[in-house]
Order: C-alpha cells, then structure tokens, then sequence
C-alpha cells in the first residue's frame, strides 16, 4: 500500500511480530465509519481556519503553522477516542511548536483570548503574580475533555524552544502521576508494573527526532526500572526539512525514527495526504502500546508549506521542493472535496465549519481588552501550595531525638538469611550503630539517611536517582543492601515500621545526564509530595543537562508558575583529580539565579545553592525541602572527601528540636576583640584552613563559614562580622581558580551589603579547574591555605 508502510522486523519478539503481520494487513484496510471521517474534516478545518484567522489578524506574528501536517489532528482526535475508550483518565503530552496553537485553541479549549492578549503584549498570567512569562508558542493547556460521554484529562507541557528537551520531562511526570494513584508497587527493587490510567504521549519533529540525543537517552530510559512507564507513543510530524536543511543533509539513516529500533520498537509509516490512513496507523500503535506495554512510532510524511516560521522564506536554499508545495492545494481542502463528492459532507456544512470557527475566533478577539487571565497553577495536587512569600532559608527542620535514633537504627536492620558483604557489615552497619550509641561523630550519609527515614515516617516519598546512587559513588550510602549470594536487593528504610506510607525508591539509572535530569525534573513537578533528588556521579556531570538547568529547573517557576523542588547533589573539591571530575562548576549555577547584588533580603531567588561543611546542616537543607509550603529547586555542592573527614561530623542533638539550617555558622575566637582578619570561606575548605590557622596558632582570624550562598545570607554575615569590631582585612578564600567558585558572586554583595572591602584568595585564574600534574596540584593546595594568613 502506498499510503503507508511498517517496520516491525527488527522486533525480537516472535510475539509481536506475528501480532504486527496479522494487525497490520487487517488496520491498514478498515473502513472509517461516516462520522468519524467528518469528524477528521472538521478538525482540519479548523486547523486550517486558525491559520487563516492569525495571517490575516497577526501578519507578523510567528505561528508555526500547522499547514501541510493538518492530518495530525486527525490522529489526535483518534487517539483521544480511544484512550477514553480504553479506561485511561490523564494523557500526558509533550510537543513542539508545529501545529500547537492551532491544536491548543481548537481541540484542548485554550482561550483564544488568552493567546491575542500576548499578541498584544500583555502578560499571560494575572497582575499579582511574580512571573516572567514566555512566548506564545510554549503556551499550554492541562484541561479536562469529554470524549465519548467519558473524562479525559490531557496535560500538555511546557516546551522551551530546546527540541525534544521535553520528552524525558513527560517520561518523569507521567510517572510521577502514575505513583500518585497508587496504581503498583514502585518501591521495590525489581518491580516492572506500571498505572494503566496514565498514558504518555510524544510528538516529535523529524529533523529534531534524528539529530538530538537526548532522544536516544530517553528512549534508553523507556524499559529500565525505575524508569519505565508501560509504553510510549511517538507521533512524528515529519515535513521533510529541518529548519532550511532537506532530509538527505538532516541524518544519516534513511528514516527519522531509525532510532526506534535501539530498544526494538515498530513504526509506522504514513502519508500525511491520506488522514484516514493517518487514523488507521493511529489504532494499530494505539492496540500494540495497549497489548505489548512498550513504545511505538508513527511517522507521518507531510511538508510545511510555509518557512520553518512564516516570516521565514524556504525558496532561499528549497526553491524545487517549494515549487510543488506552493502549487498543490491544502490537505483540508482536498479531504473535505473528497467527502463532499461522496455525499458524507455537504460543502453548506463545510462552510458551517469554517465560518463557526472563524466567529469564535473573531469574537475571542474582541474580547481581548476585558479579559483577564485566570491562574491555572497550585491546583489538584498542589492544592496548598504557593508562591515563596517569606524566608526560604529559616525553618524549623528538627526531628525528635528518639525517632531520629529508631530511623537510623532501622537503616541498618537487615534480613536474617541476607548474605552481606563483609566491609558493609562492619564499615556501613556496625560502624553506623556504634556511633548511634553514642550519639556523636554521625557522619553524612548517617545524616541523610536521618533526613531520608524521618520524611519517610512522617508519610512523604523520596526518590533518589543517578549512577549507582543505592550504594553511591563513593560507597558511602548503600541504602541498598545487595545480598551476596542470590544478587537480590534489600532497602531497609521502606521496612521501618508496618503500614509505613512513605517509600524511599532508589533509582539507579542508565549512564546519563539530560534525560535522567529532565526525567527527576518531570518527577518532581508531578509529585510535590516527595523529595526528588538527582546526584551526579561527579559534580561536572551536570554538564551534560545544561539544557534541562537552563530552561526547566532554573527559570521554570518564572516562565511557566511551575514549581519544583527538585533537589541536585553535585559532589565536588579539589583532591589531585585532574580537570575533570573536580568542580561542580558552582559559578555557573550561581550566575543562573536573580540574586540582585544590591538587595538587602536575598530571600526570594528562583532556587537555593548551598555548600555546606557538617552533616547536620545536610540533614536540615533535604527537610527543608519538604516541610515547607512552596517548592524550590536546590543545589547542594556537595563533598567527597567530606563524608568520611574525621572532624566533618555531627551530634544528634544538632538534628533534634528547635534546630534548623544555618546559613552562616561563626567561629568561636578565645578573643573576637583581638581579631583583624576575618576569613570567610564555603564548604570543604573551612577545614583546611582551620587546621592551618591552628599550626600557625593565629589567635587573631576568624573564620567564618559561609554556608548559603544563594540566597546570600545578608543579615547573618554582618551579626558576625559585629562580633568583630576591630577586624582590618576581610578575606575570601576558595580552593577554586579566581574565575570560578563563589568569587565572583560574593564579592558585590559583600562589599555593597556590608560596606567593606573583600580581598581575594585562591588559585590563579585558569583554563581548567584544576591541574593534571600531581606535585603542581600539591603546591597550589599547599599555598592556597597559607596566603589567606599571610595576606595584609
């Protein structure tokens, strides 16, 4: 058959093969029912009317037209009649701009007049609300349809102009949304069940499916525990031309969607001329997904009949290709001529179609100047959430002394019959119930698992994920007990206590960044419930999600009111490691936030950034996430040498009541009156220098640790410095090069916060954050801790 074609050799599955061969020739030649091809008509129709209505009303306006790939809309108005059909309540959507608007303001009820307004200038969201906005083109709606006398609630995401950058985003929250109806067990270690309520659904762009990679890391994502979520299915609207780039110079495969076949998934391809055939492709992928629980493809083969937005001219660099584009008719206008000569639409119901939808438009329009955005944000599962209007840093994070030793004695109860690695045994279970007894030199991961099973008591999830989190990159957690004789995983934080509700769920993810990071990113907008935590394998990990930082966690809540309090460990300190693996590029984050260099309260920032020195103060940063009534994304530069340093150790008593994070911790001078140089200095190094203040026995610096570094701790940091009256010289000291670290973002707001000179301390400015050669790095280490004492 011309129209369309299938890919379904390749499966490894005898099954589904024989499934594939059997349904496709019984699909691809059923016969559309009257009412279902004029229901396809006049969905594209009012595709096509939209686009009218914006080129006549908005000349300048780019739309990203849906012209040349109206047959998508067909598929979507098939895909919603059988999702409801099938049971499903939410279908979660990720897309991009091709076709959006016109999908939003026909099919998912956005307000046109929400859209104009923007077009005039004027925000989309109300007066009172503390957001910046994006353009049109990322607009969204998350809105409840009737199809078929059933509810079918569709959230369609935000999509930052970063193709595909979503899709893994889409992948987390629907399954997020999925643990939230608790619909199977996905705590265990092992378990494969998923939600049958909840289906995820991706639309794709051809020349960006081919060229993106975090396409190939997602879909490596789709059958790992943990991570799978029953299945996938991947519309493609394939219009042949990447930008201005025809396909032959777009990819190296001969289709878009050849990826597919990493994780051994069928496509489907499909002439967008033929939107019945577009209806019956949209059946078959919809019964393989629903049989088989696993992704499925449907490319459809269409063209854009304008630029790649309309102010764009493709006849620069596609004049062939654009001549028989310009000179055939519109797919709407074609199909509505077929169904008219067939007698199934009248061209008087055709124009019905047309002139109702061109009204509705056309009065949404002039209501333009009296409408007034409604906030569509803190609804259903955030219900009693908000907007930061106070302190995020000043909470009352304690726990009580005796749940704290129960939580953290239970993280070491094992199963009888489990056969345990000896150095776990003795290192991470008798070690950690020795220091239990007595209360003192908890190390940080003691800590965390104090801040992971109090959460868990109090009824809130956790979900940690990245490369061997279970036991950590420096075997420090082993939150995860793997038994040495059947491989079989224990965690025993989610056997605390009979009837316990919250779970701990221990991803250990595939060897990536962007996908997992947008993944835990769609976790945590879904679940506002439960501690989201992605710790990179090395702080300069991260590197590889910029996109996800840059356009989803750092700016999210400001663009979209979508709020997150996704929490990034990002393990890093000089140690001799060479350039990479060193530095979790903390400048890069803080030049991310709005932290203003001239405000007197920091307080309100698009999200925290911490670097902090004891695991008390580790254990208060992941309460603080929770207990709160607003979420926040946090970064914490986290340590590596750090969790196992003989003096980086905390008391119970320094988790217990009345006891929370301190931005700022002091020194305790014999003499703060004899002080002349006050020190401050972040994370790691604090330890350094004070073991050289005390060999150079100088009684007259204070070291002051800075342990928040965004919101920048005003208030606390001068209370100290006021212990200090007759301090001269005000230093700041960092391990990293001058054109790194914290330097750069701390020195404004010092000395225009608290009107004192700062003066410079650390390694020269550099290429790189730390240097190969061993006896270098030992020299720089060397000099790094004796300057800032021998500095006047």
């Amino acid at each position: 058959m011309r129209e369309i074609g299938a890919e379904f050799s390749h499966l490894e599955s005898l099954e589904e093969r024989e499934w594939f061969a059997e349904n496709f020739e019984k699909i691809s030649r059923e016969e559309l029912d009257d009412g279902t091809k004029r229901a396809i008509a006049t969905e594209m129709l009012k595709s096509q009317t939209f686009d009218n209505f914006m080129k006549i009303k908005f000349v300048s306006f780019k739309r990203y037209a849906g012209e040349g790939a109206e047959a998508m809309m067909a598929f979507f108005h098939e895909f919603f009649k059988l999702s409801a059909n099938a049971g499903i309540d939410q279908i979660v959507l990720a897309m991009p701009h091709r076709g959006r608007l016109n999908f939003l303001t026909g099919m998912l009820k956005f307000p046109p007049e929400k859209l104009f307004r923007k077009l005039r200038g004027l925000p989309e969201f109300p007066d009172n609300v503390k957001a910046t906005g994006d353009v049109a083109s990322h607009f969204v709606s998350s809105v409840d349809l009737e199809v078929n006398q059933k509810k079918l609630h569709v959230t369609m995401l935000y999509n930052p102009s970063h193709l595909e950058a979503v899709n893994p985003v889409s992948m987390g929250k629907t399954r997020g949304i999925m643990q939230s109806v608790n619909d199977g067990d996905y705590a265990e270690e092992g378990k494969s069940r998923w939600s049958d309520k909840v289906l995820n659904l991706q639309v794709h762009g051809d020349a960006a499916y081919a060229g993106q990679g975090v396409n190939q890391e997602s879909l490596a994502l789709s059958a790992v525990p943990h991570f799978e979520i029953g299945g996938t299915v991947h519309f493609v609207v394939n219009n042949q031309l990447g930008f201005t780039t025809p396909a032959m110079r777009g990819r190296s495969s001969r289709y878009c969607t050849d990826i597919a076949k990493s994780i051994s998934a069928p496509v489907l391809h499909v002439n967008g001329d033929s939107p019945e055939m577009v209806v019956r492709a949209t059946r078959m992928a919809f019964a393989y997904q629903r049989k088989f629980r696993k992704d499925v493809f449907i490319d459809m083969n269409c063209f854009r009949r304008w630029g790649h937005n309309e102010l764009d001219d493709p006849t620069f660099t596609n004049p062939i290709i654009y001549k028989l584009i310009h000179n055939r008719s519109s797919v709407p206008d074609l199909y509505k001529s077929q169904l008219e000569a067939s007698g199934i639409l009248t061209s008087s119901q055709s124009e019905e179609i047309i002139s109702k939808h061109t009204n509705f438009l056309g009065n949404a329009l002039k209501q333009v100047d009296n409408y007034i955005p409604q906030p569509s944000y803190f609804t259903h599962r955030w219900m009693g959430f908000q907007q930061a209007q106070t302190s995020l840093t000043s909470w009352d994070t304690g726990v009580d002394l005796e749940l704290l030793k129960y939580v953290v004695s239970k993280s070491v109860q094992l199963q009888k019959d489990l056969d345990i690695h000896p150095q776990v045994l003795k290192n991470h279970v008798q070690g950690r119930l020795k220091k239990l007894e007595s209360g003192d030199h908890l190390d940080w991961s003691t800590a965390e698992t104090a801040a992971f099973g109090s959460l868990l008591y109090q009824g809130y999830n956790v979900r940690i994920s990245g490369q061997d989190v279970g036991r950590g990159t420096f075997s420090q957690r082993h939150a995860m007990i793997v038994n040495q004789s059947t491989g079989e995983m224990f965690i025993p934080l989610n056997s605390m206590a009979k009837g316990q509700t919250g779970k701990i769920e221990l991803a250990n993810s595939i060897l990536s960044e962007e996908a997992v990071l947008g993944y835990e990113y769609g976790i945590s907008i879904a679940s506002p419930m439960t501690l989201t935590i992605w710790e990179a394998q090395f702080g300069d990990f991260f590197n590889g999600a910029q996109i996800i930082i840059d356009t989803f966690i750092t700016s999210g809540e400001s663009k979209w009111m979508t709020s997150s309090g996704l929490t990034i460990l990002l393990p890093h300190g000089w140690d001799g490691a060479g350039p990479d693996h060193t530095s979790g590029r903390v400048e890069r984050f803080l030049q991310l936030t709005d932290s203003k260099e001239n405000a007197p309260d920091g307080d309100d920032v698009n999200f925290q950034i911490v670097n902090p020195t004891t695991p008390a103060q580790y254990f208060h940063l992941l309460r603080r996430q929770m207990v709160r009534d607003f979420r926040k994304p946090l970064v914490v530069v986290a340590p590596k040498i750090l969790l196992r340093h003989a003096s980086a150790t905390s008391s119970l008593d320094e988790m217990g009541p009345k006891t929370g994070f301190k931005n700022v911790i002091g020194d305790n001078v014999p003499h703060p009156s004899n002080v002349q140089k006050v020190i401050l200095v972040s994370g790691k190094h604090f330890y350094a220098l004070e073991e050289q203040r005390a060999l150079q026995n100088a009684n007259n610096v204070a070291i002051i640790r800075v342990e928040s570094l965004c919101p920048f701790p005003l208030l606390d940091l001068n209370q100290e410095l006021q212990k200090y009256p007759h301090a001269e010289t005000f230093i700041w000291s960092q391990e990293e090069p001058q054109n790194m670290g914290a330097w750069s973002f701390v020195k404004p707001r010092f000395e225009n916060l608290c009107g004192r000179r700062l003066r410079y301390c650390g390694r020269e400015a550099s290429p790189t954050p730390a240097v190969g050669v061993a006896q270098q790095h030992q020299r720089e280490a060397l000099e790094v801790i004796v300057k800032p004492f021998t500095i006047r």
